[in-house]
C-alpha cells in the first residue's frame, strides 16, 4: 500500500496558504526546458531487494576511471586520495559533527575550519578566505554577488575561458536577481582582448586560469584594468593541484579567489559533493558569504576558536545577510585539509611538478599522431587538441577500445561550433603505459 502523510485537503490548504494554484506552480522558475514532461520510464514500485539488483545492473554498465586509461578533466579530475584521508574523515567526531552553533563544544570543528581557512588563503595568495563553499561553480556566483555589493553595479563581465557550468550558475543567479551578465565569446587560444570591454558600468570581470580550454593568463594587466575603472577581478581555477606549481591569484592583483578543491582529498563521485574555495583581501570581509572561523582566547586565556563571521540568513537578520548558503561541505573541507597536510607545501609542489610532466609527455606524443593538433601554447595539465571529424563520436570509439579520452568541447558548449575539440587531462595517475595505449587507440581509430 502507498503511504501519503498529506492528504489531498492538507495539500490544497497548503497551496492555497502559499498562494498558488497548483504544484506545477511551484516550479514557475525553473526553464521549461528542464522539467519532465512525462514520468521517467521507470517501473512504478519493486520491493527493496528489486531496487538494489536493478541498480547493481545499472552501476555495472558504467566504466570506472581506476579501471581503463583516463584523461577526463573538464573541471573535474582524478587524482590519488591516499587512504588515511578518508580513515580519518570517517572517525565519528568528524562524521557526525554538526554546524558550531555553540563554540564551546565545537572546538574541533571550528579548528579544522580555521586550518581550512589558512591553507586555502595561503594557496590562492590572498588575506582571508572562508569556511568552504558547495562547489567551484556556486562559489563564483556568490563571488559575482559580492562584487555587486561591494561596487554598487551589477554587471558581469564572464571571460570566453570560463567553465560553461560555472557560467551559467552566474547566468541563473544573475537573471533571478536582474542582473546583468556579459559573456565573452568561447576562446580557445586564450586570445581574448577582456580589457577592451572594461567601463565604470562592469561591476567585475570573471576570468579562469588555467582556463576552460587549458591555457594559463597572466591575470596583472586585467587586474589594473579593473581597479582603474573601479571594478574587481575574480579570478577562478576548477584545477587546485595547480595552485602548487602557478603563480597565485592574489599576486596578480585579483580581488576575489573562487574555484574548486576536489583535486585535493576528494575523489570524483560521479560529480558530488565537491568543495568550493572562496578567498578575498581583508578590506571586503564582511561582504564575503559565508562563515568564517576564527582564533580567540576563552575566560582562563587559553586558545579557543569561534566563528568571527557568520553572514547567513540563519545567523543575522535577513536583510543584513550575504548570502543563503547553508552548508560548508564540511567533510569535504575536512578531507582537503588532511590531504594538503599529508603533502605539506614541497609535497604539493612536486605533485604540481609531475601533474605538468605528465601532460607535457602526453602532448609531445599526441603531436606526432596525424590529424591531431594540440591547440594551447601553455597548460598545466590539460590541454585541448583539435581532431579529424566529430571528438564526441571519437571519444565512444576509443571507450569501446578501453580508453576513457577526455572530454569533447561539444558536451558542454553544444552551439559553439567546436565539434572537433576534445579537452584532454594528464593527472599523476596517468602512466606512461596509459599514454601508450591512448596513442595506439587514437592511431587505430583516426
Amino acid at each position: 500500500m502507498r503511504y501519503h502523510p498529506l492528504s489531498e485537503a492538507d495539500r490544497n490548504a497548503m497551496l492555497a496558504t502559499i498562494g498558488v494554484s497548483d504544484v506545477e506552480a511551484l516550479y514557475a522558475d525553473a526553464p521549461a526546458s528542464t522539467l519532465l514532461k512525462a514520468p521517467l520510464d521507470l517501473p512504478r514500485h519493486k520491493s527493496e531487494f528489486e531496487v538494489e539488483r536493478i541498480f547493481s545492473r545499472l552501476s555495472a554498465r558504467n566504466t570506472s576511471a581506476g579501471r581503463v586509461p583516463f584523461f577526463v578533466g573538464a573541471g573535474a579530475y582524478r587524482h590519488h586520495v591516499p587512504a588515511s584521508v578518508d580513515h580519518l574523515i570517517q572517525r565519528s567526531e568528524f562524521l557526525t559533527s554538526y554546524t558550531p552553533y555553540q563554540p564551546e563544544i565545537s572546538q574541533g570543528t571550528l579548528q579544522v575550519l580555521f586550518e581550512f581557512q589558512t591553507q586555502v588563503a595561503l594557496l590562492t595568495g590572498m588575506e582571508v578566505a572562508n569556511a568552504s563553499m558547495y562547489d567551484g561553480s556556486t562559489a563564483t556566483a556568490e563571488a559575482v554577488l559580492m562584487a555587486h555589493r561591494l561596487t554598487k553595479r551589477r554587471k558581469a563581465l564572464l571571460s570566453g575561458g570560463l567553465h560553461p557550468h560555472y557560467a551559467e550558475v552566474v547566468r541563473t543567479i544573475s537573471r533571478l536577481a536582474e542582473d546583468e551578465v556579459a559573456d565573452m565569446a568561447p576562446d580557445v587560444l586564450g586570445a581574448e582582448d577582456l580589457i577592451a570591454k572594461i567601463d565604470e558600468t562592469v561591476s567585475c570581470v570573471v576570468v579562469q586560469t588555467p582556463d576552460f580550454f587549458g591555457n594559463l593568463r597572466d591575470l596583472t594587466k586585467i587586474a589594473d584594468a579593473c581597479h582603474e575603472n573601479g571594478a574587481l577581478l575574480v579570478a577562478v581555477f576548477t584545477e587546485a593541484v595547480s595552485l602548487g606549481l602557478l603563480t597565485p591569484p592574489g599576486a596578480m592583483g585579483a580581488d576575489i579567489v573562487v574555484g574548486e578543491g576536489q583535486s585535493i582529498g576528494n575523489a570524483l563521485n560521479f560529480g558530488g559533493p565537491y568543495v568550493g574555495l572562496f578567498a578575498t583581501r581583508h578590506d571586503y570581509v564582511r561582504q564575503m558569504p559565508g562563515r568564517l572561523a576564527g582564533e580567540s582566547v576563552d575566560a582562563e586565556g587559553r586558545r579557543a576558536y569561534v566563528l568571527t563571521l557568520s553572514t547567513r540568513e540563519q545567523h543575522i537578520r535577513r536583510d543584513k545577510a550575504t548570502s543563503n548558503i547553508c552548508t560548508n561541505s564540511g567533510l569535504c573541507a575536512l578531507a582537503f585539509s588532511i590531504h594538503l597536510a599529508l603533502l605539506g607545501e614541497a609535497g604539493l609542489r612536486k605533485l604540481a611538478k609531475l601533474n605538468h610532466a605528465n601532460a607535457v609527455a602526453l602532448a609531445e606524443m599526441l603531436e606526432k599522431v596525424p590529424n591531431v593538433e594540440v591547440l594551447n601554447k601553455s597548460f598545466f595539465n590539460e590541454f585541448a587538441l583539435r581532431v579529424k571529424g566529430d571528438a564526441a563520436a571519437l571519444v565512444e570509439r576509443l571507450a569501446a577500445r578501453g580508453v576513457l579520452a577526455g572530454v569533447p568541447v561539444s558536451r558542454l558548449l553544444p552551439k559553439a561550433g567546436l565539434d572537433d575539440l576534445l579537452l584532454v587531462a594528464s593527472t599523476e595517475t596517468s602512466t606512461h603505459e596509459d599514454r601508450a595505449a591512448f596513442i595506439a587507440a587514437l592511431k587505430e581509430t583516426l
